[in-house]
Protein backbone atom coordinates (compact mmCIF):
# COMPACT_ATOMS: atom_id res chain seq x y z
CA UNK A 1 0.00 0.00 0.00
CA UNK A 2 1.57 3.31 -1.03
CA UNK A 3 1.56 5.89 1.35
CA UNK A 4 0.44 9.65 0.58
CA UNK A 5 3.89 11.80 1.88
CA UNK A 6 4.04 15.72 1.74
CA UNK A 7 7.08 17.08 0.07
CA UNK A 8 8.73 20.06 0.74
CA UNK A 9 9.60 21.93 -2.11
CA UNK A 10 11.06 25.92 -3.04
CA UNK A 11 8.92 28.80 -3.89
CA UNK A 12 10.10 31.01 -7.03
CA UNK A 13 9.10 33.81 -8.60
CA UNK A 14 8.12 34.43 -12.32
CA UNK A 15 10.47 36.59 -13.16
CA UNK A 16 13.01 33.25 -12.00
CA UNK A 17 10.76 30.63 -13.96
CA UNK A 18 10.81 32.52 -16.96
CA UNK A 19 14.89 32.40 -16.86
CA UNK A 20 14.99 28.74 -17.43
CA UNK A 21 14.28 28.71 -20.81
CA UNK A 22 16.27 26.86 -23.46
CA UNK A 23 16.43 23.59 -24.29
CA UNK A 24 19.79 23.14 -21.68
CA UNK A 25 17.80 24.71 -19.04
CA UNK A 26 13.89 24.15 -19.28
CA UNK A 27 11.01 24.80 -16.45
CA UNK A 28 7.52 24.90 -17.00
CA UNK A 29 4.14 25.75 -14.80
CA UNK A 30 1.71 23.70 -15.10
CA UNK A 31 -1.99 23.64 -12.69
CA UNK A 32 -1.89 24.97 -9.31
CA UNK A 33 1.44 26.92 -9.77
CA UNK A 34 3.36 23.52 -9.96
CA UNK A 35 7.10 23.98 -11.47
CA UNK A 36 8.60 21.29 -13.04
CA UNK A 37 12.23 21.31 -14.34
CA UNK A 38 11.90 18.98 -17.68
CA UNK A 39 15.55 19.32 -18.70
CA UNK A 40 16.14 16.06 -17.75
CA UNK A 41 13.34 14.49 -19.42
CA UNK A 42 14.55 16.48 -22.70
CA UNK A 43 17.97 15.06 -22.78
CA UNK A 44 16.64 11.27 -21.39
CA UNK A 45 14.02 11.77 -24.48
CA UNK A 46 15.50 13.72 -27.28
CA UNK A 47 12.72 11.81 -29.57
CA UNK A 48 9.96 12.18 -27.06
CA UNK A 49 6.61 13.61 -29.46
CA UNK A 50 6.27 16.33 -27.17
CA UNK A 51 9.52 17.82 -27.00
CA UNK A 52 8.58 21.04 -29.37
CA UNK A 53 5.84 21.93 -27.13
CA UNK A 54 7.93 21.71 -24.06
CA UNK A 55 10.47 23.48 -25.64
CA UNK A 56 7.63 26.34 -27.10
CA UNK A 57 6.76 26.71 -23.68
CA UNK A 58 9.79 27.15 -21.99
CA UNK A 59 9.64 29.24 -18.88
CA UNK A 60 6.36 29.82 -19.10
CA UNK A 61 2.89 28.36 -17.79
CA UNK A 62 1.41 25.53 -20.04
CA UNK A 63 -1.90 25.00 -18.65
CA UNK A 64 -3.94 26.68 -21.50
CA UNK A 65 -1.91 24.90 -24.28
CA UNK A 66 -3.64 21.83 -22.67
CA UNK A 67 -7.02 22.58 -21.88
CA UNK A 68 -7.91 20.94 -24.52
CA UNK A 69 -5.91 18.42 -24.93
CA UNK A 70 -6.32 17.16 -21.15
CA UNK A 71 -6.65 13.21 -21.48
CA UNK A 72 -3.16 13.35 -23.24
CA UNK A 73 -1.34 13.87 -20.04
CA UNK A 74 -3.28 10.90 -19.09
CA UNK A 75 -1.88 9.10 -21.68
CA UNK A 76 1.48 7.56 -21.72
CA UNK A 77 2.36 9.41 -24.31
CA UNK A 78 2.73 12.52 -22.07
CA UNK A 79 4.19 10.99 -18.83
CA UNK A 80 5.90 14.20 -17.73
CA UNK A 81 3.05 15.37 -15.79
CA UNK A 82 1.74 12.14 -14.41
CA UNK A 83 3.99 12.10 -11.66
CA UNK A 84 5.90 14.58 -9.30
CA UNK A 85 9.32 12.75 -10.48
CA UNK A 86 10.18 16.37 -12.50
CA UNK A 87 8.30 18.64 -10.02
CA UNK A 88 10.71 21.16 -8.06
CA UNK A 89 8.69 24.28 -6.67
CA UNK A 90 5.43 26.18 -6.48
CA UNK A 91 5.28 29.24 -8.58
CA UNK A 92 4.78 32.63 -5.90
CA UNK A 93 1.86 34.95 -6.51
CA UNK A 94 2.35 38.78 -6.74
CA UNK A 95 1.53 39.41 -3.41
CA UNK A 96 3.96 36.29 -1.89
CA UNK A 97 6.90 37.72 -4.28
CA UNK A 98 6.43 41.16 -2.86
CA UNK A 99 6.26 40.07 1.40
CA UNK A 100 8.19 36.39 0.97
CA UNK A 101 10.99 36.75 -2.04
CA UNK A 102 11.98 40.06 -1.40
CA UNK A 103 15.32 38.78 -0.08
CA UNK A 104 17.12 37.13 -2.61
CA UNK A 105 19.03 35.12 -0.33
CA UNK A 106 16.61 33.70 1.56
CA UNK A 107 15.20 30.39 0.41
CA UNK A 108 11.18 29.79 1.04
CA UNK A 109 9.74 26.72 0.63
CA UNK A 110 6.39 25.15 0.94
CA UNK A 111 4.55 22.06 1.82
CA UNK A 112 3.00 20.56 -0.71
CA UNK A 113 0.55 17.75 0.41
CA UNK A 114 0.67 15.12 -2.93
CA UNK A 115 -2.71 13.57 -1.93
CA UNK A 116 -4.89 17.17 -1.47
CA UNK A 117 -2.63 19.93 -4.26
CA UNK A 118 -5.83 19.29 -6.31
CA UNK A 119 -7.93 22.31 -4.22
CA UNK A 120 -11.41 22.11 -4.63
CA UNK A 121 -12.53 25.57 -3.66
CA UNK A 122 -15.84 24.66 -4.45
CA UNK A 123 -16.34 22.14 -1.51
CA UNK A 124 -17.61 23.78 2.37
CA UNK A 125 -15.47 23.07 4.77
CA UNK A 126 -15.13 23.00 8.43
CA UNK A 127 -11.33 23.98 8.20
CA UNK A 128 -10.45 26.91 6.42
CA UNK A 129 -7.74 26.68 3.44
CA UNK A 130 -4.18 27.82 4.01
CA UNK A 131 -3.79 31.39 2.17
CA UNK A 132 -1.77 30.02 -0.42
CA UNK A 133 -4.90 27.59 -1.51
CA UNK A 134 -6.67 31.10 -1.86
CA UNK A 135 -4.88 32.22 -4.86
CA UNK A 136 -5.01 29.23 -6.72
CA UNK A 137 -6.83 29.84 -9.80
CA UNK A 138 -9.70 27.86 -10.42
CA UNK A 139 -9.39 25.25 -14.07
CA UNK A 140 -12.09 26.85 -15.63
CA UNK A 141 -12.84 24.07 -18.39
CA UNK A 142 -13.47 21.52 -15.27
CA UNK A 143 -15.68 23.67 -13.30
CA UNK A 144 -17.48 23.98 -15.87
CA UNK A 145 -17.60 20.05 -17.10
CA UNK A 146 -17.97 19.11 -13.15
CA UNK A 147 -20.74 22.17 -12.11
CA UNK A 148 -22.47 23.12 -15.37
CA UNK A 149 -22.76 26.67 -14.11
CA UNK A 150 -20.99 29.50 -15.84
CA UNK A 151 -17.68 29.76 -18.19
CA UNK A 152 -15.58 32.08 -16.08
CA UNK A 153 -13.71 32.94 -19.29
CA UNK A 154 -17.34 34.57 -21.11
CA UNK A 155 -19.03 37.32 -19.96
CA UNK A 156 -20.57 36.15 -16.78
CA UNK A 157 -23.71 38.66 -16.52
CA UNK A 158 -24.88 37.21 -19.99
CA UNK A 159 -24.60 33.72 -18.62
CA UNK A 160 -26.78 34.39 -15.90
CA UNK A 161 -30.05 36.64 -17.77
CA UNK A 162 -30.20 33.75 -20.21
CA UNK A 163 -28.91 30.73 -18.28
CA UNK A 164 -31.58 27.59 -17.75
CA UNK A 165 -31.14 26.93 -13.84
CA UNK A 166 -33.45 27.18 -10.93
CA UNK A 167 -33.02 29.30 -8.44
CA UNK A 168 -31.98 26.49 -5.88
CA UNK A 169 -29.34 25.49 -8.32
CA UNK A 170 -28.36 28.95 -8.80
CA UNK A 171 -28.20 29.78 -5.01
CA UNK A 172 -25.72 26.50 -4.10
CA UNK A 173 -23.53 27.93 -7.38
CA UNK A 174 -23.19 31.01 -6.72
CA UNK A 175 -21.73 30.69 -2.92
CA UNK A 176 -19.21 27.90 -3.20
CA UNK A 177 -16.61 29.94 -4.47
CA UNK A 178 -14.23 30.09 -7.35
CA UNK A 179 -10.77 31.93 -7.86
CA UNK A 180 -9.62 33.48 -11.18
CA UNK A 181 -6.08 34.53 -10.30
CA UNK A 182 -4.95 37.90 -10.06
CA UNK A 183 -7.30 39.04 -12.96
CA UNK A 184 -10.94 39.51 -13.19
CA UNK A 185 -13.55 37.23 -14.56
CA UNK A 186 -15.44 39.24 -17.32
CA UNK A 187 -19.05 40.45 -16.49
CA UNK A 188 -19.66 42.08 -19.55
CA UNK A 189 -17.29 41.85 -21.59
CA UNK A 190 -17.17 45.04 -23.78
CA UNK A 191 -16.41 48.34 -22.94
CA UNK A 192 -18.45 48.57 -19.64
CA UNK A 193 -16.24 46.44 -18.13
CA UNK A 194 -13.82 48.82 -16.68
CA UNK A 195 -17.23 50.30 -14.52
CA UNK A 196 -17.09 47.10 -12.84
CA UNK A 197 -14.19 47.32 -11.35
CA UNK A 198 -13.38 49.71 -8.02
CA UNK A 199 -9.65 49.88 -6.50
CA UNK A 200 -10.10 50.15 -2.41
CA UNK A 201 -8.25 53.02 -2.23
CA UNK A 202 -10.82 54.86 -4.14
CA UNK A 203 -13.36 54.27 -0.64
CA UNK A 204 -11.28 56.95 1.74
CA UNK A 205 -10.23 59.41 -1.39
CA UNK A 206 -14.04 59.87 -2.49
CA UNK A 207 -16.00 59.78 0.68
CA UNK A 208 -13.73 60.86 3.55
CA UNK A 209 -13.70 64.48 1.69
CA UNK A 210 -17.49 64.36 2.89
CA UNK A 211 -16.64 62.57 6.40
CA UNK A 212 -14.79 65.58 7.13
CA UNK A 213 -17.17 68.45 5.80
CA UNK A 214 -20.00 66.74 7.99
CA UNK A 215 -18.20 66.72 11.38
CA UNK A 216 -16.41 69.98 10.68
CA UNK A 217 -19.72 72.12 10.07
CA UNK A 218 -20.76 70.14 13.13
CA UNK A 219 -18.34 71.25 15.26
CA UNK A 220 -18.62 74.80 14.21
CA UNK A 221 -22.01 74.97 14.96
CA UNK A 222 -22.11 73.21 18.15
CA UNK A 223 -20.81 72.01 21.71
CA UNK A 224 -17.28 69.70 20.08
CA UNK A 225 -17.97 67.26 22.94
CA UNK A 226 -21.40 66.08 21.74
CA UNK A 227 -20.75 66.75 18.19
CA UNK A 228 -17.95 63.94 18.79
CA UNK A 229 -20.21 62.23 21.29
CA UNK A 230 -22.82 61.65 18.01
CA UNK A 231 -20.14 61.14 15.52
CA UNK A 232 -19.29 57.96 17.92
CA UNK A 233 -23.07 57.26 18.15
CA UNK A 234 -22.93 57.28 14.42
CA UNK A 235 -20.55 54.42 14.11
CA UNK A 236 -22.24 52.28 16.58
CA UNK A 237 -25.30 52.81 14.23
CA UNK A 238 -23.19 52.00 11.11
CA UNK A 239 -22.17 48.32 12.73
CA UNK A 240 -26.17 47.49 12.71
CA UNK A 241 -26.64 48.99 9.69
CA UNK A 242 -23.50 46.65 7.94
CA UNK A 243 -25.05 43.62 9.44
CA UNK A 244 -28.83 44.58 8.52
CA UNK A 245 -28.15 45.22 4.91
CA UNK A 246 -25.45 42.42 4.57
CA UNK A 247 -27.98 39.44 6.28
CA UNK A 248 -31.33 41.08 4.50
CA UNK A 249 -30.51 42.46 1.76
CA UNK A 250 -27.03 41.53 0.17
CA UNK A 251 -27.99 37.73 1.24
CA UNK A 252 -31.72 38.47 0.10
CA UNK A 253 -31.29 34.74 -0.61
CA UNK A 254 -34.36 32.56 0.15
CA UNK A 255 -36.50 35.25 -1.06
CA UNK A 256 -34.86 35.79 -4.54
CA UNK A 257 -37.90 35.84 -6.55
CA UNK A 258 -37.16 33.21 -9.22
CA UNK A 259 -36.34 34.80 -12.31
CA UNK A 260 -33.11 35.13 -14.25
CA UNK A 261 -33.74 38.73 -13.99
CA UNK A 262 -33.19 39.03 -9.87
CA UNK A 263 -30.44 36.43 -10.52
CA UNK A 264 -28.58 39.35 -12.38
CA UNK A 265 -29.65 41.71 -9.24
CA UNK A 266 -28.34 39.29 -6.65
CA UNK A 267 -25.29 38.66 -8.61
CA UNK A 268 -24.24 42.42 -9.02
CA UNK A 269 -25.49 43.21 -5.55
CA UNK A 270 -23.55 40.46 -3.76
CA UNK A 271 -23.53 37.11 -5.39
CA UNK A 272 -20.20 37.91 -7.33
CA UNK A 273 -18.52 38.77 -4.18
CA UNK A 274 -19.36 35.19 -2.76
CA UNK A 275 -18.89 33.00 -6.64
CA UNK A 276 -15.14 34.96 -6.51
CA UNK A 277 -14.23 36.26 -2.88
CA UNK A 278 -10.87 36.87 -3.62
CA UNK A 279 -11.44 39.29 -6.70
CA UNK A 280 -9.11 42.47 -5.50
CA UNK A 281 -11.67 44.65 -7.88
CA UNK A 282 -14.66 43.58 -6.81
CA UNK A 283 -14.42 43.66 -2.79
CA UNK A 284 -15.35 47.26 -2.30
CA UNK A 285 -18.80 49.00 -2.93
CA UNK A 286 -18.17 51.66 -5.86
CA UNK A 287 -18.91 55.64 -4.92
CA UNK A 288 -21.60 55.43 -7.42
CA UNK A 289 -23.72 52.58 -6.16
CA UNK A 290 -22.65 53.30 -2.51
CA UNK A 291 -24.65 56.65 -3.06
CA UNK A 292 -27.65 54.89 -4.20
CA UNK A 293 -27.77 53.02 -1.16
CA UNK A 294 -26.51 56.14 0.96
CA UNK A 295 -29.01 58.01 -0.01
CA UNK A 296 -32.16 56.97 1.58
CA UNK A 297 -30.11 56.71 5.32
CA UNK A 298 -29.03 60.81 4.87
CA UNK A 299 -32.61 61.89 4.59
CA UNK A 300 -33.58 59.76 7.30
CA UNK A 301 -31.14 61.38 9.57
CA UNK A 302 -31.60 64.70 8.43
CA UNK A 303 -34.94 64.17 8.86
CA UNK A 304 -35.11 63.08 12.18
CA UNK A 305 -32.60 64.70 13.82
CA UNK A 306 -31.80 68.53 14.68
CA UNK A 307 -29.89 69.98 11.38
CA UNK A 308 -26.11 69.81 13.20
CA UNK A 309 -27.01 66.96 15.32
CA UNK A 310 -27.49 65.53 11.75
CA UNK A 311 -24.17 66.67 10.40
CA UNK A 312 -22.05 64.77 13.34
CA UNK A 313 -24.31 61.49 13.17
CA UNK A 314 -23.87 61.25 9.46
CA UNK A 315 -20.61 61.99 9.34
CA UNK A 316 -19.80 59.08 11.64
CA UNK A 317 -21.96 56.82 10.40
CA UNK A 318 -19.99 57.69 6.79
CA UNK A 319 -17.11 57.11 8.48
CA UNK A 320 -18.04 53.89 10.15
CA UNK A 321 -18.65 52.66 6.66
CA UNK A 322 -15.06 53.59 4.94
CA UNK A 323 -13.85 51.91 7.55
CA UNK A 324 -16.01 48.83 6.84
CA UNK A 325 -15.24 48.46 3.33
CA UNK A 326 -11.33 48.94 3.75
CA UNK A 327 -11.74 46.33 6.51
CA UNK A 328 -13.53 44.21 4.52
CA UNK A 329 -11.03 44.55 1.70
CA UNK A 330 -7.77 44.12 3.50
CA UNK A 331 -9.26 40.83 5.11
CA UNK A 332 -9.80 39.08 2.39
CA UNK A 333 -6.30 40.55 0.60
CA UNK A 334 -3.67 41.36 3.79
CA UNK A 335 -1.99 39.37 6.57
CA UNK A 336 -3.86 41.26 9.50
CA UNK A 337 -1.99 41.95 12.81
CA UNK A 338 -2.58 39.54 15.89
CA UNK A 339 -5.88 41.12 17.22
CA UNK A 340 -7.21 41.15 13.53
CA UNK A 341 -6.64 37.49 12.77
CA UNK A 342 -9.65 35.79 14.96
CA UNK A 343 -11.59 38.54 12.14
CA UNK A 344 -10.44 37.49 8.88
CA UNK A 345 -10.80 33.93 9.91
CA UNK A 346 -14.35 34.26 10.81
CA UNK A 347 -14.82 36.44 7.58
CA UNK A 348 -13.26 33.64 5.25
CA UNK A 349 -15.43 31.47 7.52
CA UNK A 350 -18.40 32.70 5.93
CA UNK A 351 -17.24 32.42 2.99
CA UNK A 352 -15.90 28.89 2.69
CA UNK A 353 -17.36 27.14 5.59
CA UNK A 354 -21.23 28.90 5.76
CA UNK A 355 -22.17 31.86 4.16
CA UNK A 356 -25.87 31.46 6.20
CA UNK A 357 -24.06 32.72 9.27
CA UNK A 358 -21.45 35.54 9.93
CA UNK A 359 -23.15 38.06 8.37
CA UNK A 360 -20.67 40.93 10.98
CA UNK A 361 -17.67 42.09 8.86
CA UNK A 362 -15.88 44.22 11.18
CA UNK A 363 -16.63 42.18 14.24
CA UNK A 364 -19.11 39.74 15.36
CA UNK A 365 -21.09 41.48 18.00
CA UNK A 366 -24.66 41.97 16.02
CA UNK A 367 -24.07 38.46 15.50
CA UNK A 368 -24.10 37.07 18.96
CA UNK A 369 -26.93 39.16 19.79
CA UNK A 370 -29.22 37.95 16.75
CA UNK A 371 -28.45 34.40 16.75
CA UNK A 372 -26.58 33.98 13.62
CA UNK A 373 -23.00 34.06 14.90
CA UNK A 374 -20.20 31.53 13.04
CA UNK A 375 -18.54 29.53 16.09
CA UNK A 376 -16.02 26.38 15.33
CA UNK A 377 -18.72 24.23 16.31
CA UNK A 378 -21.56 25.83 13.40
CA UNK A 379 -22.35 23.52 10.63
CA UNK A 380 -21.12 23.46 7.17
CA UNK A 381 -23.38 24.85 4.34
CA UNK A 382 -24.91 22.03 2.25
CA UNK A 383 -24.17 21.72 -1.24
CA UNK A 384 -27.04 20.75 -2.77
CA UNK A 385 -26.15 20.04 -6.38
CA UNK A 386 -22.68 18.05 -7.28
Amino acid sequence: MSINTSKTLELFSKDKVAAHNTSDDCWITFQDRKIYDVTKFLNDNPNDANKDLLLEFAGKDITDELKDKIDSIKNPSFPILQTDQYLIGYLATDHEEKTLLTNKDHKVEVQLNEATNGFDSTTFVKDLPTEDKLSIATDTKKDLEKHKFLDLDKPLLKQILFGNFTKDFYLDQIHRPRHYGDKSAPLFGNILEPLTKTSWYLVPIFWLPVVFYHIAVALTNMNPIFAIVLFAIGIYVWTLIEYCMHRFLFHFDERLPEHNIFYVIHFLLHGCHHYLPMDKYRLVVPPTLFIFLCFPFYKVVFKLLPLYWAYAGFAGGLFGYVCYDLCHYFLHHSKMPPPLRKLKKYHLEHHYKNYQLGYGVTSWYWDKIFGTYLSPDSPMSKMKYE
